[in-house]
């Protein structure tokens, strides 16, 4: 550091778009952190395609004069997301199922393996740095980021962030000495990893999105902290900051919490990140203020993709006039070559084309249909109906969410928002694993939304509807009445009415109204939230080549306007209590 120009150091701080990214913008500026915006990634991009990519923008990065790697950083929110090809993993609501009693946490290796597959798929295209795990406290469904939380619950939330960041990075040595000090195993398989939103994001008012958690300290350090002071002792190499605000500040410039809390309190030291453009939107009329307001309060690297040569011209002025002192800047850039250090970024900064193989591997799809068995939970199993038969029946599959795999994936899948369709990437829809699972001599018929007269005319002896959500991310998905969109109620209703062995499999990333005369309908009902590209697991659960072993990670409401609530509240009267789930 002490080589280090005001230039150079800015430089450090600044994250820009890939598009920007020019041989003479790295050089000239210095740029030393890039994020990877998936909606632009060509279809079909190779992970060789990949690879040669980022060197190359390393290659500018190192031809700089001090020769400082650039850090290439994507979302990986339920395994490498973004990239063709790759293993699509349970969204978060559908991994904190995954226990078998309702606070018998026995098996967190699960996620602790998903997410060392995760970091060897995202090394398969040459990505050191990944924004996950989100570990928000979602106590408000309404809210669209939900599913990204794996539960309402505190303890459940912590425990999944510990071996999730395991996964990731590596286990943290014991000898390991000073707590907070971010840990990134260094070799070939492992990446920095970003807690993230702090804090409070899951605890808005109406569960909306960017908005205002209204709470008192005490609520909010008992519900929303915890995951956090887990991600630092673990090792965290980074913690985004979130859009929303607390009690009325917002966390982009809360110096009391982000720098009196997180990087004083409890020690954390590696370094903290905006969110996209985050930094603009503390005062939108004033970008000077924006940038001294954001900078002050402690966040070290900025996410500036587009209008970075602002950014840059901003603090550069505001340090050189004494506006923020240079003691900030070299605290920012510490922390962020700390973690350059830690994990071994100069000593092998060039990703390695002979990875690639990872990525979409079968063993990491077993993996991937592992979770989603472990992960569904059974509502309801009149008779019982499940497990269906294999051999003799003729089954109707109906719904539109039963032969697309987009729509089975749900968000931050190839796009911010996720797609419909089956050419998005590769995997297996629920009606092609149905297909697969029975005998021959099982017929099965597919329409997305059957007519009575073919349901009548069908002589069916079973049927499975899967329906639920579209895909959404973030605002986008903010929903204040959660029903089940059409046509998906009417489906139910039309083949549950007329077939007498009628199974309902919801994909959502939360729990949706059921009124009491549609559940009067269905005979069997499973919550699959969003289980992404496998879904062959599914199918092993209706068929019985499994057993159903999920438990609710999240309260079961029975009307909106009982919302927020959450296990342990005084008034308590769900539909599906928090922990439930049949087997």
């Amino acid at each position: 550091m002490e080589r280090m120009s005001l230039s150079e150091k800015i430089g450090q701080m600044t994250q820009i778009d890939r598009s920007r990214a020019t041989t003479d913008v790295m050089s000239n500026y210095c740029i030393g952190n890039q994020p990877k915006p998936g909606d632009r990634t060509p279809h079909n991009f190779s992970s060789r395609k990949w690879i040669m990519t980022i060197n190359k923008l390393q290659e500018a990065a190192l031809a700089t004069r001090l020769g400082i790697p650039m850090l290439y950083a994507i979302d990986a929110v339920h395994g490498h997301n973004y990239a063709y090809r790759s293993t699509i993993f349970p969204h978060n609501v559908g991994l904190g199922a995954t226990r078998k009693k309702t606070f018998d946490f026995r098996d967190p290796q699960l996620v602790k393996r998903i997410g060392a597959a995760t970091a060897l798929e995202a090394r398969a295209t040459g990505v050191r740095y990944v924004f996950s795990p989100t570990i928000a406290v979602c106590r408000d469904p309404r809210w669209g980021r939900c599913y990204e939380s794996y539960s309402e619950d505190p303890a459940l939330v912590k425990l999944m962030t510990e071996t999730m960041i395991a996964g990731l990075e590596g286990d943290i040595p014991p000898n390991y000495s000073i707590k907070g000090v971010p840990f990134v195993e260094t070799g070939q398989t492992k990446v920095a990893a970003c807690a993230k939103h702090f804090v409070g994001d899951g605890g808005t008012s109406g569960g909306v999105d960017r908005g205002n958690a209204e709470m008192p300290w005490k609520e909010l350090a008992a519900v929303h902290l915890p995951p956090y002071s887990t991600a630092i002792l673990k090792g965290v190499a980074s913690v985004m900051l979130s859009y929303s605000s607390w009690n009325g500040q917002k966390m982009h410039a809360n110096r009391r919490l982000v720098t009196g809390l997180l990087k004083t309190r409890l020690k954390f030291r590696g370094f903290v990140i905006s969110d996209f453009e985050g930094i603009d939107k503390i005062k939108d009329a004033n970008y000077s203020y924006s940038v001294e307001a954001g900078i002050s309060a402690g966040i070290d690297m900025v996410m500036a993709p587009y209008k970075f040569r602002r950014f840059i011209r901003t603090l550069t002025y505001q340090v050189e006039k004494g506006i923020i002192p240079m003691t900030r800047i070299d605290d920012a850039v510490a922390r962020i070559l700390r973690v350059k250090f830690t994990m071994g970024l100069f000593e092998n900064p060039y990703a390695d084309v002979e990875m690639g193989r990872q990525l979409g591997s079968q063993e990491h799809r077993e993996l991937a249909r592992e979770a989603v068995r472990k992960s569904l939970v059974l509502l309801k199993n009149d008779g019982p109906l499940l497990p269906l038969p294999k051999y003799g029946a003729k089954i109707l599959v109906a719904g539109t969410h039963a032969n697309n795999l987009g729509y089975q994936c749900g968000g931050w899948t190839m796009q911010w928002q996720g797609q419909s369709g089956n050419n998005i990437t590769q995997g297996t829809t629920i009606l092609s694993a149905i297909a697969s699972t029975v005998d021959p001599s099982t017929e099965v018929l597919y329409s997305v939304d059957p007519s009575a007269e073919l349901i009548e005319l069908g002589n069916f002896s079973h049927a499975i509807v899967v329906v639920g959500e579209v895909p959404y991310a973030e605002f986008d998905g903010d929903n204040g009445n959660l029903t089940i969109p059409e046509p998906g109620l009417t489906t139910i209703s039309n083949v549950c009415d007329r077939v007498i062995s009628c199974v309902v499999v919801l994909v959502s990333g939360r729990p949706l109204v059921l009124e009491p005369h549609l559940l009067s309908k269905i005979h069997s009902l499973v919550a699959a939230w969003l289980p992404g590209t496998e879904g062959q697991g599914v199918a092993d659960l209706l068929f019985g080549d499994w057993p159903f072993t999920g438990r609710l990670p999240r309260t079961w409401f029975k009307r909106v306007d009982q919302l927020p609530m959450n296990v342990g509240d005084r008034n308590y009267l769900p539909l599906f209590p928090f922990g439930f789930g049949l087997t």
